[in-house]
């Protein structure tokens, strides 16, 4: 048996082609060119995966389902993508899109479920029946996992962890709110906090990094200017870890799950982010006393590829 797994994303389409063992065999993208009509971008979803299966050798038989994660809302039972602010869909029916071209069974997620599901699958989060993966990116996504399960609530919405508050009346959020933890947490927020502090600190490294363009800020930045020894840039590194880790201890505070997997670019400053994280989220959780388990903090394992591999397993849940 093999699978299909598709990562429908706002730049590329990436589709992979998995073996028995979830280890892609072959993958292969296309640009998604988002402005144009939804019927033009799934009909090149759907040949690029024709053509991987062909290339392959693979006949459609040997094909049990297609899973499709995407950025947004989905009605999984209708297979309709609700809606993304990343594509310009909304209630498009991709079920019935994609299957004009392929006649097998479709599975849609959201593409932050999908990042939790892979890492569960194959993953940091493998041996462990309940988990939380947060992506640090552009913004600040996440996928519950409880019971092996992917959680998402009785309307198919839960899992927006990105809008827990964490300051109230704070940083202005797109959501529409303000404070919420992905206007701190996100590479996004880290960007504007570094360049926030390097105007007010005209002398700091950080100026000489980015050689006097703050423009070219990037979410590395602030921890390579306090690797340099610079006060500015280890405040902003030091303000910005206490933000993550105080949406962490949110999160280990209601699920107490077995592990906290972190993913998305911020992630790979790896110890440098996550041993202050576990030592301030220690302070700030409640086990109940000696001796009882507590919540791994970890970054995520499945890497570039975490968005196929999740999409593909979708039939497995």
């Amino acid at each position: 048996m093999y699978y299909v797994g598709i990562d429908l994303g706002g730049t590329n389409i990436a589709v992979g082609i998995l073996d028995e063992n979830l280890k892609i065999i072959k993958k292969g993208s296309v640009p998604t060119r988002a402005s144009r009509e939804y019927p033009d971008i799934l009909k090149d979803m759907a040949m690029l995966t024709l053509r991987l299966i062909d290339e392959t050798g693979l006949s459609i038989g040997q094909i049990p389902y297609i899973g499709i994660g995407s950025p947004g809302s989905c009605d999984r039972k209708r297979g309709y993508l609700l809606y993304t602010n990343n594509i310009n869909f909304k209630n498009v029916p991709i079920r019935q899109e994609i299957q004009k071209y392929i006649p097998l069974p479709i599975h849609l997620e959201n593409d932050a479920n999908c990042a939790a599901l892979a890492e569960s699958m194959v993953g940091a989060a493998k041996d462990v029946d309940n988990s939380i993966t947060v992506t640090l990116g552009t913004g600040v996504g996440g996928g519950i996992i409880l019971n092996n399960q992917i959680f998402t609530g009785f309307n198919g919405l839960a899992g927006e962890i990105g809008h827990i508050v964490i300051h109230q009346g704070g940083e202005q959020c797109t959501c529409g709110r303000k404070g919420c933890w992905e206007a701190y947490a996100s590479a996004t927020g880290l960007i504007r906090q570094t360049r926030h502090a390097a105007l007010g600190n005209p002398n700091s490294q950080i100026h000489q990094l980015v050689h006097g363009d703050l423009d070219k800020i990037d979410a590395k930045t602030a921890f390579d200017a306090m690797r340099a020894g610079d006060a500015t840039g280890t405040k902003v590194v030091n303000d910005y870890i206490q933000y993550v880790a105080e949406g962490a201890a949110n999160l280990i505070n209601i699920f107490q799950p077995e592990m906290l997997i972190f993913g998305g670019g911020v992630s790979k400053e790896g110890e440098t982010l996550l041993q202050p994280v576990r030592e301030i989220v220690r302070n700030c959780t409640y086990f109940g006393g000696g001796g009882v388990p507590q919540t791994q903090i970890v970054t995520a394992e499945t890497g570039n590829d975490t968005g196929i591999i999740g999409a593909a397993t979708l039939g497995l849940q």
